[in-house]
C-alpha cells in the first residue's frame, strides 16, 4: 500500500507561490488585484484556494455559487459566508447581520471591510453566480473601478466553465483589462510522486493515465497496493470515484444531449486511441446521409477542440496548418481511460458483471497504455529541452506519420528550422529498446522532414537502450522534467 500524505493535499507549489505573490503586492501597495482561476472540474481549484486562504492568515470570505439558484439564495449564501471563514473579515457580525439585497450592496460591505487592511474575496463557481444575476459581471466592474481597486482586496474568481472563464478577459467584456488569468491543471507526474511516495516511476505514469491527475482519484488510488489493484476493485463498484467522477464532470459540460458528446465518446472509445476523421465517422454509425454526418462531425470537433478544450487535434511535425492529415484524442487522460473502459460498461457493472469489464481491462491494458502514454512522454521531452544539451533549442515535440500510417515516428523534436532528434517510445515493463528497434528508427530518418542530422532518442520505462542511441530516457528521467 502507498504511504499517502496524511492531509491528502500535495503538489501545487507553483500556483500557491503565485497566489502568495499577488497577495504580497496587494498588501504592500494597498491596491486591489483581480484573478480569474479556471480549470476543468475535479482538478482541485476550490481545495487549492481554500488551502491558500487558510494558510495566508489574512481575513477572507469564501463564497460558493449554487447551481441554478435564484439571486436571493445566492445573496443569502454570500452574506452568511462572511462569518464562516477561519479568518473572518473585520466586523463580520455587523456585515452579515442582514442579507444583502443586491450584489452592489454586498460588494459595498466588502469595501467597508477592506478599509481596515488587506482582505481576500473568493467567488467560487463564478459562472453559477452570474446565472442567478446576469448583471453581476457588469456590477463587479463598476464597483471595482469606483472603489475596490483602490483598496487592498485580492479578488479571486473561480470557474469550471473553462470557455466562460477565459472569455471574461476578452475585449468587449466588462472585466476586460482588469483581471489576471490563472490556470489550475491536473496534478503533474511530479505531484503524483509526492502523493504516492516510494512508487516506481513507471507506476506514476500508470496512475496518471488512470486518474488524469485528479486529486480525488489520486487520493483514492493511494489506498491500494497498485494501480492495477485499484482499477480492478473500482470497476466492481458502480459508485466508485473512478466510475462516477467522469459522469459528474461531463453532465456539467453537456447538460442536454448533444452530438458533440457522441463524437467525444467515439474518439475516447476508438481502438486506435488517436483516431482520424474517417475513424470517428465510422464509429458514429449509420443514420443520416454521409454529407449530413460529416457536417455534424466537423461542427462537433470544432466545439470540442476550440470551445470546450476536451479534444486535441494533432498534426504530424512540419505539417502545414491547412493540412487535413489530422488525428484526434481526448485531452484528459482520465476521460480517455473512462471512455475506453467504463462508459459503455456502466450497465454491466451495475448488474454484477464487472468480471467482463475487468477482463477487458486486463486483456488490452498494456497495449492501450503504451499508446496513451505517448502524448505525456512528448510533453515531458519538450520540458526536458530546457536542461538537456541534446535537445538544445527544441521548441516542439510532435509525432510524425504518413497518410497511410505505414511509417510513423513517436517523437520528432524540432527547433525553429530543423529536426534536432527523432525518438521511439517502447512502454514495456521489462527490457528496453532493442537494437532492431533503434535500427528501424534510424531507417526512417531520411523520410522525416529536415532530419538528416537528427539524433536518435530511445525512450522506455527502464531507460535501457543500445549504445548507438544518442539519448536514452527512462520513466524517472521523464518525471524529472516536471520537477
Amino acid at each position: 500500500m502507498y504511504v499517502k500524505k496524511a492531509s491528502g493535499f500535495f503538489g501545487r507549489r507553483e500556483v500557491l507561490r503565485r497566489l502568495g505573490e499577488h497577495l504580497s503586492v496587494v498588501s504592500d501597495s494597498g491596491r486591489g488585484r483581480m484573478l480569474a482561476i479556471r480549470g476543468r472540474r475535479q482538478v482541485g481549484k476550490s481545495t487549492l484556494v481554500e488551502r491558500f486562504v487558510q494558510d495566508a492568515e489574512t481575513p477572507y470570505v469564501f463564497v460558493s455559487g449554487v447551481y441554478r439558484a435564484p439571486l436571493s439564495q445566492q445573496l443569502a449564501a454570500a452574506t452568511a459566508a462572511i462569518q464562516e471563514a477561519r479568518h473572518p473579515l473585520p466586523d463580520d457580525a455587523l456585515l452579515s447581520a442582514t442579507t444583502a439585497s443586491s450584489w452592489r450592496e454586498w460588494l459595498g460591505r466588502i469595501a467597508l471591510a477592506a478599509r481596515g487592511g488587506p482582505i481576500i474575496v473568493v467567488l467560487d463557481e463564478f459562472p453559477w453566480l452570474t446565472q442567478g444575476d446576469v448583471s453581476l459581471e457588469g456590477e463587479l466592474q463598476a464597483q471595482w473601478d469606483r472603489v475596490l481597486e483602490g483598496l487592498p482586496v485580492l479578488l479571486i474568481l473561480i470557474g469550471s466553465d473553462v470557455a466562460m472563464m477565459d472569455a471574461l478577459s476578452h475585449h468587449g467584456r466588462p472585466l476586460f483589462g482588469r483581471l489576471t488569468p490563472l490556470v489550475v491543471s491536473a496534478l503533474s507526474p511530479a505531484d503524483i510522486v509526492e502523493a504516492l511516495p516510494g512508487s516506481p516511476a513507471e507506476e506514476v505514469f500508470d496512475a496518471l493515465l488512470v486518474t488524469g491527475g485528479y486529486p480525488r482519484l489520486v487520493t483514492d488510488l493511494a489506498r491500494h497496493e497498485s494501480v492495477g489493484d485499484y482499477v480492478r476493485l473500482a470497476l466492481q463498484d458502480q459508485y466508485s470515484p473512478l466510475v462516477t467522477t467522469a459522469r459528474l464532470s461531463l453532465d456539467a459540460e453537456f447538460p442536454d444531449p448533444q452530438a458533440a458528446y457522441q463524437v467525444l465518446s467515439a474518439i475516447g472509445a476508438n481502438d486506435t486511441v488517436d483516431p482520424g476523421y474517417s475513424d470517428i465517422l465510422g464509429e458514429l454509425g449509420e443514420g443520416a446521409s454521409r454529407k449530413t454526418a460529416e457536417t455534424a462531425l466537423t461542427r462537433s470537433l470544432k466545439t470540442l477542440a476550440e470551445v470546450k478544450g476536451l479534444v486535441e487535434r494533432e498534426q504530424p511535425a512540419w505539417a502545414k496548418p491547412s493540412s487535413r492529415l489530422r488525428r484526434y484524442r481526448v485531452t484528459d487522460p482520465y476521460l480517455r481511460f473512462w471512455f475506453r473502459y467504463v462508459e459503455r460498461n456502466v450497465e454491466r457493472i451495475a448488474r454484477g458483471r464487472s468480471d467482463l469489464v475487468v477482463a477487458a481491462f486486463e486483456r488490452d491494458w498494456s497495449t492501450w497504455r503504451g499508446q496513451s502514454v505517448e502524448p505525456i512522454v512528448r510533453q515531458s521531452v519538450e520540458r526536458l529541452a530546457l536542461v538537456e544539451p541534446a535537445l538544445a533549442d527544441v521548441e516542439s515535440v510532435l509525432p510524425w506519420w504518413v497518410r497511410d500510417n505505414s511509417v510513423e515516428v513517436d517523437v520528432v523534436a524540432a527547433t525553429r528550422t530543423t529536426t534536432a532528434a527523432i525518438g521511439t517510445i517502447k512502454w514495456r515493463s521489462r527490457g528496453g529498446v532493442t537494437s532492431r528497434e533503434l535500427e528501424q528508427l534510424a531507417a526512417t530518418r531520411e523520410r522525416v522532414p529536415r532530419a538528416a542530422d537528427a539524433k536518435l532518442i530511445a525512450i522506455c520505462p527502464t531507460g535501457r537502450a543500445p549504445r548507438e542511441a544518442d539519448l536514452a530516457l527512462s520513466a524517472a528521467d521523464l518525471i524529472g522534467a516536471w520537477r
